[in-house]
């Protein structure tokens, strides 16, 4: 499936041009970032978005990141009643890894064809938290593939975009390299991967770093913004969309 069908928009115009339209349908995009970036700004902005459009968004909470007064703040700029859009997300917000699992699990007898999206903020929290209290970090690291396994079947099945987000960590020997939590299986799983990086200037950068039709490297500078992100630029040499 290519081009705008197999399309939602992202609920910003300049993340929309930079992405050929928006966020695929039937595969999974993972946005990751150190905290404060902005992972679950987009993540809002598409959530309102496609329950503005009359569709139902499953949203998976699992550190409490969804602010209520972010989402009043974003339907205001774009004069829509909060509440409405609050009706059209479904929430699960899992405390614990096998709580993900179990979340993850009943999304097959919740999603049909009122779905238009799912989010995961974040996918990174619970696991960590896993792994420092288990010994058997093979079995841990099995569990998350099978959770991301779920995902991607209802996204290839059902047509139904995935959005997760992740965390990041530096490497020991390379303080500059970024890694994503969770690695090879998240990166591998994921047909899309964006990194959002802050900026000097506090603004923020979203390099896309993998995508199925798309040249990789492509970047977009923004800042975030009450109404959600607005395109901007830093110095010569930075693209803007």
């Amino acid at each position: 499936m290519e081009g705008l069908d197999n399309r939602i928009p992202t609920g910003s115009k300049v993340l929309d041009a930079m992405l050929n339209g928006g966020y695929e349908k039937d595969v999974i995009t993972t946005i990751y970032g150190p905290a404060g970036s902005g992972k679950t700004v987009l993540c809002l902005l598409c959530s309102i978005n496609i329950a503005r459009g009359g569709k139902k968004v499953v949203y998976v909470d699992s550190e409490g990141g969804f602010s209520l007064e972010r989402m009043k703040q974003i339907c205001s700029h774009i004069s829509q009643d909060y509440k409405k859009i609050l009706d059209s997300i479904i929430f699960l917000r899992p405390t614990s890894f096998s709580d993900q699992k179990n979340s993850f699990e009943k999304l097959k007898g919740i999603v049909n064809d009122k779905i238009g999206l799912i989010v995961v903020d974040t996918i990174a929290m619970l696991y960590r938290l896993e792994l420092g209290k288990s010994e058997e970090v093979h079995e841990v690291n099995r569990e998350l593939g099978r959770q991301i396994s779920y995902l991607t079947e209802i996204a290839r099945n059902k047509g139904i975009p995935v959005l997760i987000t992740n965390q990041v960590y530096t490497d020991f020997d390379d303080k500059n390299k970024v890694n994503i939590v969770g690695g090879d299986i998240l990166k591998y799983s994921s047909k899309c991967l964006i990194e959002l990086q802050i900026t000097p200037n506090n603004n923020r950068r979203l390099i896309l770093k993998k995508h199925r039709s798309i040249a990789e490297q492509k970047e977009l500078l923004f800042k975030i913004v009450e109404g959600g992100i607005i395109g901007t630029s830093e110095s010569k040499g930075f693209k803007l969309f």
